[in-house]
């Protein structure tokens, strides 16, 4: 069983980078807690940018690009963090996902976050990452975790949670899902059948 946290973080150190790697720990801890025991492992998409460019040119992928993706596809379970630009997911992100399968995300347990300056794009999660997350038919947990730049080191009020709390919960969610996930792949019923038969069809 593996893990996989993809962060679109581009600086070094990254606040992308440290939620995917918090959200990644409180996921794994709560998975542990049910005796199951994930191998976690976090795909940097700023060292794959120019191969993730090149892709979206050639349609071939290199090696190093193919593994981060089998890495994602393979995942029990994933959480997919991006900083904030221009009100939405960073191109890098949208990229990269852009080259994943449409169908190989289908029922996968995912966990969406993002980070930026301010919490006033708090909403970038529920306009563009879930809706994003929901085309490609995953399986997204319902707590999003957004981190603006004051929410490090806070621990909330009486009357808001704080972004550890957050973390927290968005773990527990995400592990729920894993842990209740069948391990091979569900059997096709007849409506999926159906599906799967009309998206192969090709009206030119």
């Amino acid at each position: 069983m593996k893990l996989v946290a993809v962060s679109a973080g581009l600086s070094t150190p990254s606040s992308t980078r440290l939620l995917a790697d918090r959200l990644a720990e409180a996921a794994h801890g709560e998975l542990a807690g049910r005796g199951l025991d994930p191998k976690t492992e976090v795909v940097e998409l700023r060292e794959l940018a120019v191969a993730v460019a090149n892709n979206l040119v050639t349609g071939f992928p290199p090696p190093a690009l193919a593994a981060a993706i089998d890495s994602v596809t393979g995942a029990a379970g994933l959480i997919a963090v991006t900083p904030v630009f221009t009100a939405s997911y960073s191109g890098l992100f949208k990229s990269f996902f852009d080259l994943i399968d449409p169908e190989a995300l289908t029922g996968k347990p995912v966990l969406i976050a993002a980070t930026g300056g301010t919490a006033r794009h708090s909403l970038v999660l529920e306009h563009a990452l879930r809706p994003l997350f929901s085309y490609l038919r995953a399986a997204v947990v319902p707590t999003a975790v957004y981190a603006a730049s004051e929410d490090w080191g806070s621990g909330g009020d009486a009357y808001t949670e704080g972004l550890p709390g957050r973390i927290r919960r968005a773990g527990g969610e995400l592990a729920a899902l894993i842990a209740a996930r069948p391990a091979g792949p569900a059997p096709e019923d007849d409506v999926t059948a159906l599906e799967r038969q009309l998206s192969d069809l090709r009206f030119d």
